[in-house]
């Protein structure tokens, strides 16, 4: 295996993220919130391996997402993989996914030499409209329609092959060694479905599940569905 470079830190603990960033307050960081059962991660660890070797002046620190959790929520991190670039203390900028063109583009414009910055390009063109805005009834009708395309949805983080946090890969597992059939919808790709299932179904987080066009519950309330036989019976 590749002997890391020396800018290239996996951070144990809280403490130790401090002090690696506070060694040099000007220098640029790069922190990858990551997990082991991510497959996008595992893609995305190399991209910001090669990052580390190519710019020596940058500070990387990967972070394990779950088992540092308390660094994870500073940052409000909810889904893997997750890359929040700062200097010093200041945030610079925040990538969430496997977008390795953007990571790259974002890491090359914050290490650039400010003299060396080229003028973007101009366009005659005039700006797009603005796709109109909809209203919450039209939102509350595509709400429904999303949680009554199949008997059972599950809206989670990512998607059941690839899911983006610890909680959405967990009920996975649960539905599909229950012999579950669902269909799922990735709320990380739809801010507006995002916060209106929050309101509908007066619930704060994800994963939700489905049936029957009801809300059911999260994780937990899953769970112990499951475990108490009840799950089963809704989906006879």
């Amino acid at each position: 295996m590749t002997t890391p470079p020396g800018n290239f830190h996996e951070v144990q603990s809280a403490e130790h993220f401090q002090a690696l960033l506070s060694e040099d307050l000007n220098r640029v960081s790069l922190i990858n919130f990551w997990a082991p059962w991510a497959a996008p991660c595992k893609q995305m660890n190399e991209v910001v391996l090669e990052l580390a070797k190519k710019y020596s002046q940058l500070l990387v620190l990967q972070v394990e997402a779950e088992t540092q959790s308390d660094i994870s929520e500073s940052f409000e991190v909810e889904a893997v993989p997750t890359f929040v670039v700062l200097k010093g203390h200041t945030l610079l900028g925040r990538i969430a996914g496997a977008d390795a063109p953007a990571l790259t583009d974002a890491i090359a414009t914050h290490l650039r030499i400010p003299s060396s910055i080229n003028p973007q390009s101009q366009t005659d063109r005039s700006p797009a409209a603005a796709a109109p805005e909809e209203s919450q009834e039209e939102l509350n009708q595509r709400l429904h329609k999303l949680m009554t395309q199949e008997k059972v949805v599950l809206f989670m983080k990512g998607n059941p092959d690839q899911p983006r946090c610890g909680f959405s890969r967990r009920i996975v597992d649960l539905l599909r060694t229950q012999g579950v059939e669902f269909g799922s919808f990735d709320i990380l790709s739809d801010e507006s479905v995002r916060q209106g299932l929050k309101v509908l179904n007066n619930w704060p987080t994800f994963p939700q599940l489905i049936i029957n066009g009801e809300f059911v519950g999260g994780l937990d309330v899953v769970k112990e569905m499951a475990d108490n036989g009840e799950l089963k019976e809704m989906l006879v």
